[in-house]
């Protein structure tokens, strides 16, 4: 039995011990009790414990711990010492002159720890307080309404699912707004704007006015601090369905996961709704119930027969009419008719209040010297090779590929196939290059320049990328002395003549896999054609590797 130290023994008997009887208990939870006294979900998992210490004489909660099954009888001591030396209801520090418990093994292990702190441990066969409080605790839960109503709970999960295997967000923007005219439920339109671009949250946002919407972005472009943040995310008008993975992840583990490279059986939706007045709230009740899944069926109908002119370059002005069969409590069907568009000049103001930002960070910045050459796009360890693919695989990959930029022209289909680069690297990380280039408005050109190590003597072939926005990337060092390079460099040349300039620049997944170093059709989830540049035509001559200081 742990014992406490000597200096803990004199700080706690240094207390003032007052004439009042405490109850001590530990009792398991069912999952619906744990859920209303936790929001933090992962403190506590199925068959956990509450540990409660309550003031009998002045019928307080001075301590509650959450605990699990398996913890030892220490946990009670501590939640006792924290009830003496830092009770949780405003009440002072003191010790009580008596204990009481409903469990033999609790009373035993009590006296034996707190033996020198002159307090009474006796056995009672009832807790009247504390039976109260954990009857009160179940009543609540069991009237505590379910997460969606159950009539429509099994169809708003087919319909989330349905929308994670659309993925709107590989097509849409947040920015990109689609409205849902429905006029039901006290509800004229709801005004889309999916998450997910990012890689960070997926979902969609169903705001229940314009106003709220531009308020939300207006406040997160302008405002920095977290409060900020936080009161203006409490701030949204909205209902929404959000996915997470349906297992635990390591928050510590260092490789970040993209929930879009688990499979759909490890994804979970979640529904919920946003008020000022209200926060936010994770159950739906039935008319918003009701509202969400005739959004959603609306919003898929609508993605999937426009996908195409959703993705074009410019936010498209689309617009059409459904009939939403929706179920009702009576067995009946009700036909909702939905108007659902795209909102062209909202997007784009949205896009300018992102763009006001970036100029002002950009004034902000102009006393800083930008870097010549960037390192920062193609991930470390990165396998790296120059070489033709055929242009029977070319057309292929036109057709298969996750992101596809075209050339502006048709290429010339001389020599063996098309010049290319090709970088292979992890899933998520391949993903994230993609979007980086996206951002940048895709690559313009791949060139190679000289480069030196002064310090050793070596000379190198620095491989660059050129994204349209003018920003030049450092993709590949290569020696000069090498061989290998330099018979690569020879027939990368002859061929980019063959194509009239033109190349390309292949991105694959697989690098840790049986594929690394060579990638299968399946791994390559990336072509961008471009021009071929000159070490002219870059523009920043010899480059020299500086000392770091």
């Amino acid at each position: 039995m742990a014992a406490l130290n000597r200096t803990t023994l004199r700080r706690l008997q240094n207390l003032p011990q007052i004439p009042s009887v405490w109850e001590g208990d530990r009792r398991p939870l069912s999952n619906a009790d744990s859920h209303m006294m936790l929001e933090d979900d992962d403190v506590l998992e199925a068959g956990g414990e509450c540990i409660l210490w309550v003031d009998g004489s002045e019928g307080v909660v001075r301590a509650m711990d959450m605990v699990g099954p398996d913890a030892g009888p220490e946990a009670i001591v501590r939640a006792l010492l924290r009830a003496m030396e830092h009770p949780q209801s405003p009440a002072p520090a003191v010790r009580p002159q008596k204990i009481v418990v409903k469990n033999r093994e609790i009373q035993f292990y009590l006296r034996g720890v707190l033996q020198d702190l002159s307090i009474s441990i006796d056995y009672v066969p009832e807790l009247p307080l504390i039976d109260e409080i954990f009857r009160g605790m179940e009543e609540v839960a069991i009237n505590r309404p379910p997460e969606l109503p159950p009539q429509y709970a099994e169809v708003l999960m087919e319909k989330a699912a349905q929308i994670w295997h659309d993925a709107p967000w590989r097509t849409l923007s947040e920015h990109q707004i689609i409205s849902i005219e429905i006029n039901q439920w006290d509800v004229g339109s709801l005004y889309v704007s999916v998450l997910g671009q990012a890689r960070m949250d997926y979902g969609v946002l169903l705001y229940r006015s314009l106003e709220s919407l531009k308020r939300f972005r207006e406040r997160v472009v302008n405002d920095e601090s977290f409060e900020d943040l936080e009161q203006a995310f409490l701030g949204q008008d909205c209902l929404f369905v959000t996915f997470e993975s349906a297992a635990d992840i390591d928050e510590d583990d260092d490789e970040e996961i993209d929930l879009a490279d688990l499979p759909p059986s490890e994804i979970e939706p979640n529904f919920g709704n946003l008020h000022p007045l209200e926060g936010l709230r994770s159950i739906l009740y039935e008319e918003e119930a009701l509202t969400m899944l005739v959004a959603l069926k609306a919003f898929h109908r609508f993605f999937r027969n426009g996908r195409r002119k959703l993705g074009a370059e410019t936010f498209p002005s689309l617009s059409s009419r459904y009939r939403i069969p929706v179920p009702q409590s009576d067995g009946e069907i009700q036909q909702v008719s939905v108007k659902v568009s795209t909102m062209p000049d909202v997007s784009d103001e949205l896009l300018q209040m992102l763009g006001d930002d970036d100029d002002d960070d950009d004034d902000d910045d102009d006393e800083f010297d930008k870097p010549l050459l960037r390192d920062d796009l193609v991930p470390q360890n990165s396998f790296l090779s120059l070489g033709a693919v055929p242009w029977e695989t070319v057309e292929f990959l036109r057709e298969s590929v996750q992101f596809h930029q075209g050339a502006e022209i048709d290429i010339n289909t001389a020599g063996d196939g098309l010049p290319v680069v090709m970088i292979q690297t992890s899933h998520p990380k391949a993903k994230t290059m993609i979007q980086d280039l996206k951002e940048a408005g895709g690559v313009k050109g791949i060139g190679f320049n000289p480069g030196e190590n002064p310090f050793q003597d070596e000379q190198y072939d620095l491989g660059i990328l050129q994204t349209k926005n003018g920003e030049l990337y450092l993709f590949g060092e290569f020696n000069e002395d090498d061989p290998v390079h330099q018979e690569a460099r020879k027939k990368w040349d002859r061929r980019c003549k063959l194509t009239n300039g033109w190349c390309g620049l292949i991105i694959a997944k697989g690098l840790m896999g049986a594929s690394r170093g060579q990638p299968q059709f399946k791994d390559m989830i990336a072509l961008l054609e471009v021009r071929w540049v000159s070490a002219k035509d870059l523009g920043i001559g010899p480059l020299q590797l500086m000392p770091m200081f």
